[in-house]
């Protein structure tokens, strides 16, 4: 991969549009699946689903690691790291092929085993994607946006071909994502095709494994916190459950705008320029701050475009809402954590130093979290919800929002007392006054409706961008400067 300049802010921008883009892509997948399969099938569906992450939760302990070393440009990372990658994918698919004559049966799914043996390449296909992924965030981070932009338009049409138009129900969706996922790896392989010319460094398949040690202790850590969400269909029935699982896309949308930083992380590693971080914490919260807004300022609105009886998830909206604005918020300084971290800069992770560096303190966070909030979820749920879904899902997401909250603070003390970031309180300030401004007209309005929701969503975020442009002359700058970066990449181009 030839080295560039990596461009923050033109990356980002490429990456947010991409992720937004999916909220369109991934509705449209979603309808095309409801009309063309029966319940059943949308439980099997749904079944693989739950499956098929425990045979993909290996694939991105290596990229951790060979992203950096792409981002150093270490002679030869790239091509070791996608081998190695796709030895770990082959392994796990073989597990998985060992285990499939157990699940089948246990899951009563023998009428479906073809189902499940195309979906297979999956798991080979997603351990590649990561460490591609990795490769390219490392010094080519937009062409990360152009492949999910291809790979969500190509599944979308896929999806219409053998969904709707061969009635291949179930197979239909296992060929679109397989086929999809496919056009990915091989954009992205024809994006870094010089690179694979290289020669492959068999030490730093040893130091990368040495170092996953520390990343599945990370990966083990947030599993460990996210029992946190299982507790909610166990005290709150699967009502309970349905509140949370139709609140968090919408929520979810909110978190898209930590992609506009997407490119600060190898910025700091391959460039150790730090005032990145100033610039892309802007960006950031210029779309978060009022994205959490308009969800606070119409919840109900949002969840009226699902089946009536959701709106009672009111609450849980709010809190997730809030919840994915933290999320973004420590996005971006553990970009800035990471990256300005120095202990494998010599292509060798040593263990015993990296358990004293600020890298293992990041990794245990999860663990703390943990420690604090599932026994006073526990505790809270069994003494103070009585049963109610709409209590015990509020409860249980607020204690882990505010535990969250914690263990940001925490991050942002770690990251001060290593560098300084300047951060734009002025800007944020306005940020703030403009999306209040916009929550209470959209308060004020309130649609009903898809349609009328979507549509007063999009005037919300117009006349927000408006009033910020008036009032904030680093908004004017920010947004000529990415208007720039565009300009120079269609003449690069």
């Amino acid at each position: 991969m030839t080295k560039r300049e990596i461009r923050t802010q033109y990356s980002g921008f490429i990456f947010f549009a991409a992720k937004l883009l999916t909220v369109a892509t991934g509705i449209g997948f979603t309808l095309m699946i409801t009309w063309s399969i029966t319940k059943e099938e949308n439980g099997i569906w749904g079944t693989l689903n739950i499956i098929m992450p425990y045979f993909t939760l290996m694939s991105t302990a290596l990229p951790f690691w060979v992203m950096r070393f792409v981002a150093r440009d270490k002679e030869g990372a790239t091509k070791t790291g996608i081998l190695a990658n796709t030895a770990i994918g082959t392994i796990a698919t073989l597990i998985y092929f060992a285990l499939l004559p157990l699940i089948i049966p246990a899951f009563g799914l023998e009428n479906y085993i073809t189902f499940f043996v195309v979906a297979a390449t999956q798991i080979i296909e997603v351990h590649l994607i990561a460490v591609l992924e990795g490769c390219l965030q490392a010094q080519r981070p937009h062409y990360v946006g152009y492949g999910l932009l291809v790979s969500e338009i190509c599944k979308l049409l896929l999806a219409y071909v053998f969904i709707i138009a061969l009635g291949l129900s179930l197979l239909g969706i296992a060929f679109s994502i397989a086929i999809a996922f496919a056009i990915k790896i091989a954009f992205y392989f024809r994006t870094i095709f010089r690179e694979l010319q290289s020669k492959i460094t068999l030490g730093y398949v040893r130091e990368w494994l040495s170092g996953s040690a520390f990343s599945i202790y990370n990966i083990a850590g947030d599993r460990i916190a996210a029992i946190i969400f299982l507790m909610i269909p166990a005290f709150g029935t699967e009502i309970a459950a349905s509140y949370y699982q139709v609140s968090a896309p919408i929520a979810n949308v909110i978190t898209y705008s930590s992609f506009l930083a997407f490119a600060l992380y190898p910025k700091i590693l391959a460039e150790n320029k730090l005032q990145e971080a100033t610039t892309s914490l802007k960006m950031v919260l210029m779309f978060s701050i009022p994205m959490t807004a308009g969800v606070l300022a119409i919840p109900s609105a949002y969840l009226l475009i699902l089946p009536e009886t959701y709106v009672e998830a009111t609450p849980v909206l709010m809190i997730l809402a809030i919840d994915a604005l933290i999320l973004t918020l420590s996005s971006v300084f553990g970009s800035v954590l990471f990256g300005i971290e120095r202990i494998d800069e010599k292509a060798k992770i040593p263990f015993r130093e990296v358990m004293r560096t600020r890298l293992f303190i990041a990794f245990s966070l999860p663990y703390v979290h943990s420690l604090i909030s599932l026994p006073t979820a526990f505790y809270v749920l069994t003494y103070f919800a009585g049963g109610q879904p709409v209590l015990v899902a509020a409860y249980a997401l607020g204690i882990n929002t505010t535990v969250k909250f914690a263990m940001f603070l925490v991050q942002y003390a770690i990251v001060s007392r290593a560098v300084k970031i300047e951060i734009p309180w002025k800007n944020i300030a306005k940020y703030v006054f403009a999306s209040i401004l916009i929550g209470m007209m959209l308060y004020v309005i309130h649609p009903t409706g898809t349609y009328k929701t979507l549509a007063v969503t999009a005037l919300g975020g117009l006349a927000y961008v408006t009033l910020l442009i008036a009032i904030d002359r680093e908004t004017r700058k920010l947004l000529k400067a990415i208007l720039q970066e565009m300009r120079k990449n269609r003449a690069v181009s």
